[in-house]
């Protein structure tokens, strides 16, 4: 059995300081260590974890995620449509719940036989981690090799790895939701999406990331202006929150801006709870409704029976707002700016998009190293003008 405590020490000897995850029993040690001496994210399901440790990878953070076996079933999306193309790596605990020749609950029985396959078939690299301490460090210091090549790596946990950890007190978050705010009457314009697109383009300044959904979100960005401090997910469809959340709980500096589509935020909503418990003050949530899939045919999504402004507003965001007009959108942009808070923007769009609508020419990891880099340039910029007041002189 290992040392919770020192092999937690470990990790946080090369580095291993953010984690996000879902519960298990085989790993209840290893989370309560994270969230006694580290900074933890619990997420509403797997997929929001990876995304989450991805956003804060970004960040320069190394990342931890931490699921049960079934739950990987969850993370595929993001492994391979935003780890794998971006080349963001994380480092991943799961447990072999289900193990073959051992005594389990029936529902494990297919996962525990598939479990490393699964990863394999990923092209995750993979061990089962050591009881013994030596080798499990010896373990670390390899997976921290494949991470600084920008490979996520998992180690597989069975039954009594991890010794006791007993869980610290937990406070809790801020436990009265926000009144939304609604118009009096519905008078929405529904403009075009890439209308709206250019009401926050041409908002943004310097310390602005925007980060846009899967689909034609990101491809009519791109078409606007392809820039540095702009995310297009071309996968992981519905994790944009996630990774909004990792980036802005590690990056205060950040105007962190997800832009977000009716139907990816309908296929995770849970973020919603996650991102209001967290409440980063500088995050915003806007999210363009057209009632439709636009980017697979048009297809309809549920969302014109479901009330996001009340939903975003009862998991704990700071603000929710109803915006019918590109004016409105772009007071309440300039108004965030002055107040910050996590604040949630639900504003219904037409559908459609121009035709022959092109796809960003960038390749998905082009688009996370300049990101990295601009995030790198920021910081050194605003240690300059800490330092020097604004100066330009090469001294300072």
């Amino acid at each position: 059995m290992l040392d919770t405590k020192i092999f937690g020490e470990e990790l946080q000897r090369l580095g291993f300081s953010f984690y996000s995850g879902v519960p298990c029993s085989f790993l209840k040690s290893l989370i309560n260590y994270a969230i006694n001496h580290c900074q933890y994210v619990g997420a509403a399901n797997e997929g929001d974890a990876v995304a989450i440790a991805s956003g804060a990878r970004l960040t320069g953070k190394k990342s931890v995620v931490l699921m049960q076996n079934s739950g990987l079933t969850n993370a595929v999306s993001p492994l391979v449509s935003l780890n794998h193309p971006f080349q963001i790596p994380v480092l991943g605990f799961v447990s072999l719940r289900g193990e073959p020749g051992l005594r389990d609950e029936p529902q494990h029985e297919l996962m525990g036989r598939i479990t490393t396959d699964m990863l394999d078939l990923m092209q995750v690299k993979w061990q089962v981690l050591q009881t013994d301490l030596q080798k499990a460090k010896n373990q670390l210091a390899e997976a921290d090799q494949w991470i600084a090549q920008n490979h996520s790596f998992f180690f597989v946990v069975k039954k009594g790895t991890f010794s006791e950890e007993p869980l610290q007190r937990q406070t809790a978050s801020r436990p009265f939701p926000a009144k939304p705010i609604k118009p009096p009457a519905s008078t929405d314009q529904k403009p075009s999406r890439v209308e709206a697109l250019h009401v926050v383009h041409s908002w943004k300044q310097k310390q602005t990331l925007l980060i846009a959904t899967t689909g034609k979100t990101g491809r009519e960005l791109y078409e606007i202006e392809d820039a540095p401090n702009h995310l297009y997910m071309v996968g992981s469809m519905g994790c944009a929150g996630s990774l909004g959340l990792g980036l802005a709980l590690n990056r205060q500096d950040l105007e962190t801006v997800v832009i977000d589509g009716d139907g990816a935020l309908l296929l995770r909503m849970g973020s919603l709870a996650t991102n209001g418990y967290y409440n980063p003050s500088n995050m915003l949530h806007l999210l363009l409704d057209n009632h439709a899939h636009d980017s697979t045919g048009g297809q309809s999504t549920v969302s014109p029976r479901v009330d996001f402004v009340e939903i975003a507003a009862s998991c704990g965001y700071s603000r929710s707002l109803y915006i019918d007009s590109l004016q409105k959108l772009s007071s309440a942009l300039n108004e965030w700016r002055q107040r910050r808070g996590l604040t949630f923007l639900y504003m219904k769009i037409s559908k459609g998009s121009r035709k022959q609508l092109g796809r960003p020419q960038v390749k998905p990891h082009e688009v996370k190293e300049r990101l990295q880099k601009w995030l790198k340039d920021l910081s050194l910029d605003q240690w300059r003008d800490n330092r020097c007041g604004g100066s330009s002189e090469t001294s300072c």
